[in-house]
């Protein structure tokens, strides 16, 4: 869903270093792409000159881990993604960090959907494992929704028994999520993270685990503070992210929340808002 705001610099003001940011944190879907998916024009040149000066980038998405590692697969070695909203860290194929859920709380979850669903409501669960996605719900309409954002997903006959750890659970609502599926997971929300990732989506994790929470784990891990980080994000599974970032950046089309919550607000993500604010404050050359 785009928004609209008053304007407010994309760049921080005096007393800031551009030169001494080493890593940038970016989401996927509203903030890196466009609203077609794509990635911006330019994206894998400027990956290249971030590495040229020791600048990690790094994916930050409610996007499987799978999903993240194809799409970069390009540029990939020594890439750090944090995927499932922060609740699996990889780099290189090896896991840096994980959240799993209880299993209980999973089969609640598949429950819960499961009988809202025979009340009516048009609506599906992903439950996210380390390995694959795994779905109860096999029409075409539902399946394409998944497969944008799970690259491995199999068609189960009961979500809450697979043989895998499972890290989140994904609830994607044909209608509002924001105003039915979230309201009716209240219960879950008193133990754990019930956050409105997108316009249909809503996940479910344990409550340590946000974007934010990996992003300041993997900043201790590399030695990189808050000044030396830019994040960049739209929606509101991105606001914890936003505060372990001193150079912290809503898009234009962000959330009101996320623009309240950010340092600086950057160009929508259709007008590559991302790569336009790390080109201008980092001093980039052109592509």
């Amino acid at each position: 869903m785009p928004y609209s705001h008053a304007p407010r610099p994309t760049v921080p003001g005096p007393g800031a270093d551009p030169a001494g940011i080493r890593l940038v944190v970016t989401d996927m879907d509203g903030t890196l792409l466009d609203d077609a998916k794509r990635p911006p024009a330019g994206l894998w040149d400027t990956l290249a000159r971030l590495r040229e000066r020791g600048v990690l980038f790094t994916p930050a998405s409610g996007r499987q881990y799978a999903t993240l590692a194809a799409q970069f697969a390009e540029v990939a070695d020594g890439m750090v993604f944090i995927a499932e909203n922060g609740t699996y860290v990889v780099r290189d194929g090896v896991e840096l960090s994980s959240d799993p859920l209880d299993p209980a709380v999973v089969a609640r979850l598949v429950g819960t959907v499961r009988r809202l669903a025979a009340a009516g409501t048009d609506l599906g669960a992903v439950v996210c494992g380390k390995r694959s996605a795994y779905v109860e719900r096999s029409d075409p309409a539902f399946l394409a929704e998944v497969e944008q954002y799970y690259l491995r997903c199999e068609v189960v006959e009961d979500a809450a028994a697979v043989d895998d750890d499972v890290i989140k659970v994904a609830l994607f609502d044909f209608g509002a999520a924001e105003e039915t599926t979230a309201p009716a997971l209240a219960a879950f929300a008193a133990t754990h993270q019930v956050v409105v990732s997108g316009e249909h989506w809503v996940d479910v994790m344990n409550r340590t685990a946000n974007k934010g929470a990996a992003l300041r784990r993997l900043q201790r891990e590399l030695g990189i503070t808050p000044a030396q980080t830019m994040v960049f994000g739209d929606y509101l599974n991105d606001l914890e992210m936003l505060d372990a970032a001193d150079w912290s950046f809503a898009m234009a089309n962000a959330h009101p929340e996320v623009v309240r919550r950010a340092r600086h607000l950057a160009p929508s993500n259709n007008d590559d808002g991302v790569l336009r604010t790390i080109t201008r404050v980092l001093g980039l050359p052109p592509g």
